[in-house]
């Protein structure tokens, strides 16, 4: 067929100054309705190749679910850090937890990372504690390299914290190559075995044997991130504290518990009792945190729990008691003396002769004593923490005693880069 010049009409048809044919009104939309009716076709291909998807990995996980049980059981207790090893610390105490903790939830909120990078984060930097002998100057740095050593583990890339951010989180009080020193330190004291079964993993297996339910997750979030605070749960498995959590929730949710075969129900009866012993001392950033509607603000939930606990605690203290029996009784301690609060404290030790020093060299910075803790009002980290001093003189009266603290170390507001 020889060629013809666009502008020459073609023999036997009119002009056409386009190589784009319109359909006629007579084809009624033929070839739009075959076009819609392919991209419906591949649709539903699309749909079911998902749901056969979902299927067969619902099999192999059922099958595979008693070895990696197993197998997460196994690494948990390997990867768990030594409580005895950490009271031996001579410069960092136990008052000085909660600020740190309360440092680190903030940034991770901030940064939006995952429930499971909090939870690991503090486990690398317990396990790092239980090792190494680590100076209170330093006790911020160790737990700023855990945040990222956990974020880079577990979390989205575009998510992980840069060493510039966390430099201005901390007020500059640490050079940007004493964050990659620390963070090699960590990992080569720990001999790079960073894979611990977090709660938030047990947790999600326990919440399969039970029906959705958000609200009911939020209040296990919270409670295990509560536990955090405290040195009592640091010898906890998280196995076990995710079911424990999961249990007391349900009681406070008025859930009804596990069957007696489920893995969940296999909770310890005494850390849940203690974790109700904790729920009325929560941390202000825990508090605001889990206050949000987009988590089912339980912390308010909780708040009218204990109060109408505190109400029927009064109608059974008002009602008449029995009358006594004569007879002799052997002196007992009181009812509510688990509910006293509890004030963590450490005995004189003697220099640690096993140990080795944290690496880095501290600068003195003398400006980031200004102004008191937690004076930002948002979740976003407007502050450092310090870790304060812990003199003889001031010992006694910086006592942690819930979300307050008798005395407050001071810190200056941080800039951030932007």
């Amino acid at each position: 067929m020889a060629y013809q010049h666009p502008q020459q009409p073609f023999q036997g048809y009119g002009y056409c100054n386009s190589y784009f044919v319109e359909a006629h009104d007579d084809d009624d939309g033929m070839f739009a309705r075959a076009a819609a009716e392919r991209e419906r076709s591949r649709g539903v291909a699309k749909l079911r190749q998902k749901a056969l998807a979902e299927d067969l990995s619902r099999t192999t996980a059922d099958e595979y679910q008693e070895d990696i049980l197993d197998h997460m059981e196994r690494m948990e207790a390997e990867t768990m850090p030594d409580l005895p090893s950490i009271e031996v610390q001579t410069e960092i105490q136990w008052y000085m937890r909660p600020y740190l903790l309360d440092f680190l939830l903030e940034a991770h909120y901030a940064f939006q990372l995952l429930p499971e990078t909090l939870h690991l984060a503090v486990n690398l930097l317990d396990r790092y504690c239980s090792r190494r002998v680590v100076y209170k100057r330093h006790y911020q740095l160790v737990g700023c390299a855990a945040l990222l050593i956990s974020a880079k583990y577990g979390d989205r890339k575009e998510r992980v914290p840069t060493i510039r951010e966390l430099k201005s989180m901390c007020c500059s009080l640490y050079d940007d190559d004493m964050f990659t020193q620390m963070e090699w330190h960590v990992l080569q004291t720990l001999n790079w075995i960073v894979g611990h079964p977090t709660v938030t993993s047990f947790l999600d297996l326990a919440l399969t044997e039970v029906a959705f339910d958000t609200e009911l997750q939020h209040m296990s979030l919270y409670i295990t991130e509560l536990a955090l605070y405290h040195k009592d749960f640091i010898p906890v498995r998280p196995s076990v504290m995710a079911r424990s959590a999961l249990a007391l929730a349900k009681c406070i949710l008025a859930r009804p518990q596990s069957r007696y075969t489920d893995w969940s129900a296999r909770y310890d009866s005494q850390v849940v009792l203690n974790l109700s012993n904790y729920l009325n001392q929560p941390s202000q950033a825990l508090q605001r945190k889990y206050a949000a509607p987009h988590v089912s603000s339980v912390s308010s939930t909780i708040e009218l729990f204990l109060q109408q606990q505190a109400m029927l605690a009064q109608r059974v203290v008002l009602a008449p008691a029995p009358e006594p029996i004569a007879m002799e009784m052997e002196p007992s301690v009181p009812i509510n003396h688990y509910l006293t609060p509890q004030t963590p404290q450490k005995g004189g030790y003697p220099n640690i002769l096993n140990g080795v020093l944290t690496p880095p060299i501290t600068p003195d910075k003398d400006f980031c004593n200004q102004m008191a803790y937690g004076v930002n009002q948002g979740m976003l980290p407007r502050h450092c923490v310090p870790t304060p001093p812990s003199s003889a003189e001031h010992a006694h009266a910086m006592h942690y005693t819930g979300p307050h603290y008798i005395q407050q170390p001071q810190f200056v507001q941080p800039q951030f880069v932007q």
